[in-house]
């Protein structure tokens, strides 16, 4: 099963986050809104200065909340009063031994407000059960630089992209990610070894 957020969480999330993220934040790499399929804004990384995942697999061990995010970007949460949840990767049908999605909001104040960043280690089983499952559940598929994305329909994704694309999972070499909208996969830091 994928993990989804209500819908009145994600669309209130749509408006909040891009001002929390911007307050104070005068750095290079802060995240910039962009519009939503509902009219609000999204909080979406910009491409260039973000790390780009190298394409083989590293050890899960090191892989925390606090480490697969970039500095940058979890200096600028923690700022604002953000915190995480942990909890396991699972999409598709599938739970990853090795693998933690995190769900970054601040949890004092019922805003609804959230980014969620995700990594784990992935067999070509795993990884063909879980596209299967998000395809059948109507998630779109593409393939990109040798790597498979696949997204939320942006029918009925409520935070999107510059490029219309919401939450998203990407499979490399033994590996998957996830994020609240594409673009926030660059945000994404796997563990080295």
């Amino acid at each position: 099963m994928s993990l989804r957020f209500p819908r009145t969480v994600t669309a209130l999330s749509s408006l909040g986050i891009t001002a929390l993220l911007l307050a104070g934040c005068a750095s290079g790499s802060t995240p910039t809104p962009t519009a939503t399929a509902g009219g609000g804004t999204s909080t979406t990384a910009p491409p260039q200065g973000q790390p780009t995942p190298s394409a083989t697999a590293t050890a899960s061990a090191d892989a925390t909340c606090d480490s697969i995010i970039d500095a940058d970007t979890h200096a600028e949460l923690s700022a604002q009063g953000w915190t995480f949840r942990e909890t396991p990767f699972a999409a598709g049908g599938v739970t990853l031994d090795e693998g933690l999605q995190c769900t970054w909001a601040d949890y004092t104040v019922p805003s609804g407000n959230l980014l969620l960043f995700g990594w784990g280690l992935v067999t070509d089983s795993q990884a063909a059960t879980m596209q299967q499952g998000l395809v059948t559940e109507g998630w779109p598929r593409e393939e990109s630089g040798g790597q498979v994305f696949i997204t939320e329909d942006p029918m009925q994704a409520p935070t999107v992209d510059d490029n219309g694309y919401g939450m998203t999972y990407e499979f490399g070499d033994g590996w998957v990610m996830v994020a609240d909208t594409k673009q926030n996969l660059l945000l994404i830091q796997r563990p080295q070894s």
